[in-house]
């Protein structure tokens, strides 16, 4: 093999190493973002009430997480509440779209 051939091998390997670390490392970096889950397609730990996955009582439950990219939290579209006022997801439990006791 010529030193021209190693060459392109060897930097081709290492193109596909850093590649992979990239996409590896974009695939793991998630934060929690409250409100913005379907009833029941919520993460772990939904508030008061809810044990764990999948049990959150109402769309967009506010104090119910999902695990999101991160960065993109507040950035989610999300339907109007009732009175017409924006919805958005939290990095921190809200006080909105509670199930009633």
């Amino acid at each position: 093999m010529s030193n021209m051939m190693k060459t392109f091998a060897v930097a081709g390997a290492v193109a596909a190493a850093l590649a992979a670390q990239t996409t590896t490392a974009s695939a793991q970096e998630k934060e929690k973002c409250y409100g913005v889950s379907m009833a029941g397609e919520n993460d772990c730990a939904a508030g008061p009430g809810t044990t764990c996955a999948g049990t959150s009582k109402v769309d967009y439950q506010g104090n119910a997480w999902t695990l999101v990219d991160a960065g993109t939290c507040t950035e989610i579209e999300l339907p109007e509440m009732a009175d017409g006022s924006a919805r958005m997801g939290s990095l921190e439990p809200l006080e909105r779209d509670l199930p009633a006791s």
